[in-house]
């Protein structure tokens, strides 16, 4: 297959991985019957955390693909719950930063061992080294691909 058509294809395939309806349907699973303040809305805030560490509300949005605002109010429900908290940044004394608590700490690791058995159980069901071959492949795509620079 011609490099060109390849990329068709993989841009074809990532489209339908980015929809939101689809985010949104894998984001409720993997919050279901957690916190009630987790759901397919917080999720995104919560997973960042654990992913980048304790940041701004600012600094947290840009990097997950939310506005600020909308972030802090995600965010709120969050730390209502328990499974965030707020600290001045000792960078910047201005400035607070959002962390995860040892309660989000759990539901997050629940969370992940959810994705990593609703990936591995559908990778199962691959013809064998089909699924090896795609993990290395998507590694290596994030790893250098042309976006993650």
């Amino acid at each position: 297959m011609e490099s060109a058509q390849l990329g068709a294809e993989v841009a074809a395939a990532l489209g339908i991985l980015l929809q939101r309806r689809v985010r949104s349907r894998l984001y409720g699973r993997l919050t279901e019957g957690l916190d009630p303040a987790l759901d397919e809305t917080t999720y995104p805030v919560i997973s960042g955390l654990e992913r980048y560490g304790p940041l701004s509300a600012a600094d947290l949005g840009a990097r997950i693909g939310i506005d600020r605002s909308v972030t802090t109010r995600r965010a709120s429900r969050l730390e209502a719950a328990g499974l965030i908290g707020r600290t001045p940044d000792a960078r910047d004394r201005r400035a607070i930063l959002l962390e995860l608590t040892d309660a989000g700490r759990g539901h997050v690791q629940t969370m992940r061992a959810r994705l990593a058995g609703i990936l591995g159980g559908y990778l199962a069901t691959w013809p064998p080294g089909q699924a090896e071959a795609f993990a290395a492949g998507l590694r290596r795509f994030t790893a250098d691909g042309p976006f993650v620079r």
